[in-house]
């Protein structure tokens, strides 16, 4: 291992508190939660693994899954049987996309979907949706008005409305977006009353379950909304990082953890608000939370002395693309060589710093 370190370990107030005081505990988990983020999440797929293998095993349920966007694809892994071999098969498919020269929204959407049955097919759905421990949950959003249109003028204006009121303030989002919940039904989530924008709750079952992952990665512009999903209100339902883009929302139960492997240091509240450095997620959201995430000196070591994004699909060749990102996936071991590590011998109580 490098001397400087690779992963930093933030918490907040009552979980540096707690973690002090008792110690840390994967029994503890009452949430994992996974952010929007695209092929950002290819920074966080080594420590995916050591997740599966040294964490799913020993949670005492029920544990709450909450992901939005990639976040949602990651945890459809998760939930599995064999999470490993899910994860694995969606890493491959994510790396070997390939598109013709411009792609239109029909065309990544089919790429998409495609991706998800290779991960999903066969009993899988079922499997997830009666994992004994844990508890999927996804967010999308329920597109009202001209963000419903697909028709590219109108959607655009619908967005470009959305994004400057935005600025004015986050709830007024609200009136071009509504948060469509898919959640599973057994054990009732802490953010199932999540305040602040109209929420449709929706049971997750195995016939809706593809669609709502799918629709819960549906950039607008670039992949179709998915169409009125098995049990959920009718309407268009597209990404849920659109409100919840890293998860500013009442995570943890009381006397329960929230684990947080996240792409940087700190957290931003909806997809609108990345270049509005003023905006910040709540404080009693992340009260209970431990994040994760690779260091600054570990990102200035990777290829382009970046985390993966969409915009490598422009800028790259395909061919160059995905030997870039598998270099970055390789170079990440080091980050799950780490985290290994600092579950082994117990140092996570003394790697925390405040979130």
């Amino acid at each position: 291992m490098k001397t400087s370190k690779a992963l930093l370990f933030k918490a907040g107030p009552g979980a540096l508190q707690d973690v002090r005081k008792r110690g840390f505990s994967v029994e503890r988990i009452g949430t994992i939660a996974g952010a929007s983020g695209g092929a950002k999440w290819l920074i966080l797929s080594q420590l995916d693994r050591v997740i599966i293998g040294r964490v799913l095993p020993h949670l005492s349920g029920p544990v709450h899954l909450l992901g939005s966007s990639i976040g949602a694809w990651r945890f459809a892994c998760y939930a599995q049987s064999s999470p490993l071999q899910a994860l694995n098969q969606f890493e491959t498919g994510y790396l070997e996309q390939e598109y013709s020269e411009k792609p239109d929204a029909e065309e990544i959407t089919e790429k998409s979907r495609e991706i998800l049955q290779s991960m999903l097919g066969g009993n899988r759905a079922r499997d997830i949706v009666n994992h004994p421990v844990l508890r999927l949950n996804i967010m999308t959003v329920r597109s009202r008005f001209l963000t419903a249109s697909e028709r590219r003028p109108l959607l655009a204006a619908g967005l470009m409305l959305a994004a400057t009121a935005n600025i004015a303030s986050r709830r007024t989002l609200g009136a071009f977006f509504e948060r469509g919940l898919f959640y599973d039904p057994r054990d009732l989530p802490p953010f199932y009353n999540a305040p602040g924008f109209p929420l449709h709750r929706i049971e997750l079952t195995e016939k809706n379950l593809v669609d709502a992952v799918l629709a819960s990665g549906a950039i607008p512009l670039v992949l179709k909304g998915v169409r009125n999903i098995d049990g959920a209100p009718q309407g268009i339902y597209r990404d849920g990082g659109i409100i919840d883009y890293h998860l500013d929302l009442p995570l943890s139960d009381p006397d329960r953890l929230t684990l947080f492997p996240h792409f940087f240091g700190h957290i931003t509240p909806g997809w609108f608000d990345k270049k509005l450095s003023w905006r910040k997620p709540a404080n009693e959201h992340t009260d209970r939370t431990i994040l994760i995430c690779p260091s600054p000196e570990f990102i200035a070591r990777l290829p382009n002395k970046k985390v993966p994004d969409r915009t490598d699909f422009v800028s790259m060749s395909p061919e160059l693309r995905r030997k870039v990102w598998r270099s970055v996936v390789s170079a990440c071991e080091e980050l799950a060589e780490e985290l290994n590590d600092v579950l082994e011998k117990d140092q996570l109580p003394a790697r925390l710093e405040p979130l």
